[in-house]
């Protein structure tokens, strides 16, 4: 990877790190959901701020992970940038 840091937009569509947030947010997002909604999804009555307040808690767990692996990425860069790259070889 060059010296020159990478944009933010581009990192949080980076193959790796999209698929990385998506997996996050699916484990997480469901577990607080099934926390924080199942008995009402088990009795089917969900409201219409309860089904938006679903869609986005899939949002939380998402941005913590995208942010977390950009944060990695440009630690990274850096270390390169300063010629302090690790060999794990």
């Amino acid at each position: 990877m060059s010296s020159r840091k990478s944009s933010i937009i581009a990192l949080m569509f980076r193959r790796d790190i999209f698929l990385r947030g998506l997996r996050v947010a699916a484990v997480v997002g469901t577990i607080l959901i099934l926390i924080n909604h199942g008995q009402a999804m088990l009795d089917g009555v969900l409201t219409t701020a309860e089904l938006i307040q679903i869609c986005l808690t899939y949002c939380v767990p998402y941005g913590v992970a995208t942010y977390a692996s950009i944060r990695a990425v440009r630690s990274s860069e850096n270390r390169e940038a300063n010629g302090l790259h690790r060999d794990y070889s």
